[in-house]
């Protein structure tokens, strides 16, 4: 039997406007999205057609069946509780990078933590050198899925123009949620590797792609709720945020089509998602379409964004205290969670007259 949960309904005080001298209680369902960078979540079989080698039994990382299963659990406990301050519940939609393949995500919502939520997978093979994919999960209870499609990212070398860069796919999910419409772009664009200036050409191409994406929907649904998240691998504030998604850090004056994006005022108040040589950076972002950042609750709109950083998930002591927990040190073996934090945001809709406060 499918275990159902309905979504929380919550009550805030609104204080009317000058006309009206007291409060008036109102109720709203509250829903959490969240991104999660897992840190390399491989199964123990070596792939021959990637570069998975590291993480098998025998290779240098000595990944065996007990560290992956230690992982899964580790993972199963972290997914349930972001957000969960205020939604009360798992997240309904979570975006995941660095997953090698689909058998991993499904021993990921089999671990019993996660099993009762009953999550259905999303994911496609992406030819990205080192075997990782991105994916979605999603609550089958609570969000109905209708479309999902797979884009592929062409970049080419800058000093060989004939050689291709193998990365990750830019995934696109679309279904309704209380027969609203929502559309999810999960993201992992290409890394720093050989340097942040060196490398910007191809985040800048990943972003490139993101834009036609988004007006590929907004051309058929000009007001469409969309959520593109991930490891961006940038900050909020580099070119291929402000120049090529033309991102806002603010809400005024926001067009349906224009994006929000909510991390751009935590990192400039220092706030970061993975630590790196004593520095903070925010590549995990949530960027929303304009549609939904409007004050008019009758429809889901965006509440609050996060960075779930519970203290469990923070390392204790030693040369890394304070950084994210990860599996995998210079040292081997961790037995932390993943080198980054995951983040989240709430969207919010008024329980109103008519309007159901739960999936029953």
């Amino acid at each position: 039997m499918t275990r159902i949960f309905p979504l929380f309904v919550f009550c805030l005080f609104f204080f009317l406007s000058a006309e009206s001298s007291f409060s008036q209680q109102k109720e709203y369902k509250i829903i959490s999205i969240a991104f999660y960078n897992v840190e390399n979540l491989f199964d123990t079989e070596n792939n021959p057609f990637t570069f998975d080698d590291d993480r098998t039994p025998d290779g240098d990382d000595v990944w065996t069946q007990e560290k992956y299963r230690d992982k899964l659990q580790k993972l199963a406990r972290v997914i349930p509780e972001i957000g969960s301050d205020i939604s009360k519940q798992a997240p309904v939609i979570v975006g995941i990078c660095e997953i090698e393949n689909r058998r991993v995500l499904e021993d990921l919502i089999s671990e019993p933590k996660l099993k009762a939520y009953n999550y259905g997978i999303v994911h496609y093979e992406s030819p990205d050198r080192r075997g990782i994919d991105v994916a979605l999960l999603y609550r089958k209870d609570i969000f109905r899925l209708e479309n999902s499609v797979s884009h592929e990212l062409l970049i080419y070398d800058s000093k060989e123009p004939d050689k291709r860069i193998y990365t990750r796919d830019q995934l696109v999910v679309s279904g309704k949620i209380d027969d609203e419409k929502l559309h999810f772009i999960v993201n992992h664009w290409p890394s720093r590797s050989g340097g942040e200036t060196a490398s910007s050409y191809k985040r800048e191409k990943a972003a490139a792609l993101n834009k036609v994406i988004l007006d590929s929907i907004f051309k058929k649904e000009p007001l469409a709720k969309v959520i593109s998240m991930g490891d961006f691998n940038d900050d909020p504030t580099n070119k291929s945020f402000k120049e090529i998604l033309k991102t806002k850090g603010d809400t005024k004056g926001l067009s349906p089509h224009q994006l929000y994006n909510p991390m751009e005022r935590m990192l400039k108040k220092g706030m970061g998602s993975l630590a790196y040589r004593d520095g903070w950076n925010l590549f995990d972002q949530i960027l929303i379409s304009g549609a939904l950042t409007k004050k008019d609750y009758s429809s889901f709109q965006f509440y609050k964004a996060g960075i779930f950083n519970k203290k469990y998930l923070i390392t204790e002591s030693g040369q890394y205290k304070g950084y994210p927990f990860r599996s995998y040190g210079y040292s081997g073996y961790q037995g932390g969670y993943s080198d980054h934090f995951p983040v989240y945001i709430y969207l919010l809709k008024q329980a109103g007259p008519g309007s159901p406060k739960g999936n029953e």
